[in-house]
């Protein structure tokens, strides 16, 4: 029997191999903090190579490996968030754009335009324009990729410069800047030209088993068992290497195959195969219900995008019959985002305006209390559920509230649900809410046990992609409407 080890615990993938060198500094807890600040300021001096003149840019050599070895060395042997941040923000800070080329090049583009010059000229200009507007630290990320394992150190120090971000231990335009450029870095190298779709069995190398069961983020794997079940009849598992590290997964697409469209996940992920022998007859469905990023590093990069296009192609080949595709996806924020309606209601003296008023008599009825207060109070944790005739009395309301909160509630223009706005972009269909399809503690406790299918019609997806991304218009089955009419008849916000 394989063992899963000491737990399911997260950790990074794609590890670093690089030849072995000096380790890093590692300041002792007395030392100076100035010290450990001049220590980064010389070796940012040392390590980024300064921009050539573009006269000279193709003919300039390029900066000895050592000096990016040493970078990534320094930044290996920093222990401490704040101190991978402080470093990262120097870099961002003081290795960027030169402001005064930009300003000088653009300049003389005004100029030549002006003059009307031809077509060369300006166009030389322009090159030269372009040429001022890359910044200095974007070399040091290029001569780094070309290190053995190189690419898998920036992926991990974008990672770390998103956790400082979120974590405010470093901030500014600078740092937006330069993590936009890491990222478009990243978007060329793990371009799908670049990846390798593979298929998860049971009978994959005990290591990728393991690196799956432990990339899992939506549903999380218990035991050997049940990682048996998620490979083995009826269910498909693929995910994406990168050419250069075969075998290391990046993103990862879970997929059902069952007979309709799914409405609850327990039923997916507990619940045994029909038989041990697939019978394609009882195969109409392909439910994506789990995708996840193993690279933080990688967030922004259109990996699971491409990974649900090439898995359908994957399964059209192998069921030609086949012809329906949906996700069964959960709604993380919807349950922070009531508490948040209910909470406001409350401060305004127990106004009420999500629940009608023969509602707000049955709830209290059952609860016995103010019915913002006490459902405050409930959905923060998962005793509700208990209560079969609370379950049915919400039914109704929560489920048109979150139909209005997949479909109405925006941020600049598209849905505030990250899950939501993922597949609207992909093309698919907001089709269904399904109501307990989740009654797992995460479930009750992120989305109210609320889960939502998008489908995926084939033919649909480009112009419903273009209509979403360019006019910011949701596409919606009958149900969804349904509710969020309901919504705006019932609720006021």
């Amino acid at each position: 029997m394989r063992g899963l080890g000491p737990g399911l615990t997260a950790r990074r993938l794609l590890p670093l191999r690089f030849p072995p060198r000096p380790p890093g500094p590692r300041l002792a807890s007395g030392q100076a903090a100035g010290a450990l600040e001049r220590a980064m300021d010389e070796l940012l001096r040392r390590a980024v190579p300064p921009t050539p003149a573009y006269e000279l840019r193709e003919k300039t050599p390029a900066p000895a490996e050592g000096q990016c070895a040493d970078f990534v060395s320094f930044y290996g042997g920093l222990a401490e968030t704040a101190q991978r941040a402080e470093l990262l923000g120097r870099l961002a800070r003081g290795f960027g754009v030169d402001h005064g080329q930009v300003a000088e090049q653009s300049a003389g583009v005004l100029h030549l335009r002006q003059q009307q010059r031809e077509a060369a000229v300006l166009l030389q200009a322009e090159d030269r324009l372009r040429y001022a507007l890359v910044p200095r630290y974007r070399g040091l990320f290029h001569h780094i990729s070309k290190l053995d394992g190189g690419v898998r150190f920036l992926v991990q120090l974008r990672a770390d410069l998103l956790e400082a971000q979120a974590l405010k231990l470093v901030e500014g335009p600078d740092v937006r800047e330069m993590n936009g450029v890491l990222k478009g870095m990243l978007s060329e190298w793990f371009s799908s030209g670049f990846l390798n779709l593979e298929r998860v069995t049971w009978h994959s190398p005990c290591e990728v088993l393991q690196k799956i069961s432990e990339a899992e983020a939506v549903h999380p794997v218990k035991n050997w068992m049940d990682m048996k079940r998620r490979v083995g009849p009826y269910r498909r598992c693929y995910f994406f290497s990168h050419c250069s590290t075969p075998g290391e997964p990046l993103v990862v697409l879970h997929v059902a195959l069952t007979g309709d469209i799914s409405s609850n996940i327990q039923a997916i992920v507990k619940e045994h195969p029909p038989s041990e022998t697939e019978e394609k007859n009882k195969i109409a469905a392909a439910i994506f219900y789990s995708i996840s990023l193993t690279q933080q590093g990688l967030q922004g990069v259109e990996l699971g995008t491409f990974l649900i296009k090439r898995v359908v192609k994957e399964l059209q080949r192998e069921f030609p019959h086949l012809g329906v595709f949906s996700s069964l996806s959960p709604i993380p924020g919807f349950a922070k985002w009531l508490l948040g309606l209910l909470n406001s209601q409350m401060k305004e003296h127990g106004r009420n305006e999500l629940f009608t008023d023969s509602e707000c008599k049955e709830i209290s009825e059952i609860t016995g209390g103010p019915i913002n207060e006490t459902l405050k109070l409930l959905l923060s944790s998962s005793e509700w559920v208990q209560s079969e005739k609370l379950v049915r009395a919400l039914q109704t309301p929560l489920m048109r509230l979150c139909a209005w909160y997949l479909y109405g509630e925006k941020h600049r223009g598209y849905a505030l649900n990250p899950v939501a706005n993922f597949h609207l972009q992909n093309g698919a269909v907001l089709w269904r809410i399904n109501w307990m399809a989740d009654v797992s503690l995460r479930g009750i406790t992120g989305s109210c046990g609320l889960m939502a299918n998008y489908r995926y019609f084939l033919e649909e997806t480009g112009p419903n992609s273009t209509s979403y991304l360019g006019s910011k218009i949701i596409k919606a089955s009958e149900q969804v409407l349904s509710l969020v009419a309901q919504f705006q008849k019932n609720s006021k916000l």
